[in-house]
């Protein structure tokens, strides 16, 4: 586990006192158990259905300490399944990407009340976002890593991620295996070994999302129980 109880708090952003995140409390058992582990200060490995809050939720916490000094910014990494070399998609390789940051500036513009919120917290320097293409070499140094959308990563780029962690950093992993645009049976077995292996650290804690965990709307949460009845 990282420590983090020595650090001071510091505002090194110049966001006035009216840019303040939305104070939320854990909504179902799941997100209860996220919040606990993440106040004891584990790494997280958050799975299970989606609709669940598992982004939002990771996202709320780790911009809360950001802001209060406690790590330099919030670090999102995360696939770009199905052009992982980016190669399909024109423009420069922020342009390529930006696509994949949408449901973040969504999450951030709830939290904070502000369309704008995203994009002045990248300004900032607050949140940075990266595809796992551009992550070897890196050091990822005193910030929260926010790795999204885990099922559509292969072990390779996992292993990347998990490998440029330093000491003062703290990782959280999210994804619902059960969605995977993975298409090789390599590439899906990959996950599961990767996920066998934090199982088997100290330094992480597992949250399992079930239905009754879904907040999105009851639609969401009605059609995976009958989905999930069905065997589908």
């Amino acid at each position: 586990m990282s420590s983090i109880t020595s650090r001071k708090k510091k505002n090194k952003f110049g966001l006035g006192n009216e840019f303040q995140i939305k104070e939320i409390q854990p909504l179902t058992d799941g997100q209860k158990d996220t919040f606990e582990a993440y106040k004891e200060d584990f790494n997280l490995v958050l799975t299970g259905c989606a609709g669940t809050g598992k982004t939002y939720i990771s996202m709320a916490l780790a911009l809360k300490d950001v802001l209060a000094g406690l790590y330099t910014k919030l670090l999102i990494i995360r696939s770009t399944v199905p052009t992982r070399e980016l190669g399909f998609l024109p423009g420069t390789p922020e342009e390529k990407v930006k696509v994949y940051e949408t449901p973040y500036s969504e999450i951030c513009s709830d939290l904070f009340g502000n369309s704008a919120s995203y994009n002045m917290l990248k300004d900032k320097g607050a949140i940075d976002f990266c595809s796992t293409s551009f992550l070897r070499g890196n050091n990822l140094r005193n910030c929260i890593i926010l790795v999204d959308e885990i099922q559509n990563m292969n072990f390779q780029e996992l292993d990347t991620v998990i490998t440029r962690v330093c000491n003062d950093s703290k990782i959280i992993f999210c994804g619902d295996i059960a969605q995977t645009d993975l298409n090789s049976k390599n590439d899906k077995s990959g996950i599961k070994s990767f996920v066998s292996i934090l199982e088997s650290m100290d330094e992480f804690d597992f949250v399992e999302f079930g239905v009754e965990d879904i907040v999105r709307s009851g639609l969401v949460k009605n059609y995976l129980i009958k989905k999930y009845n069905l065997g589908i």
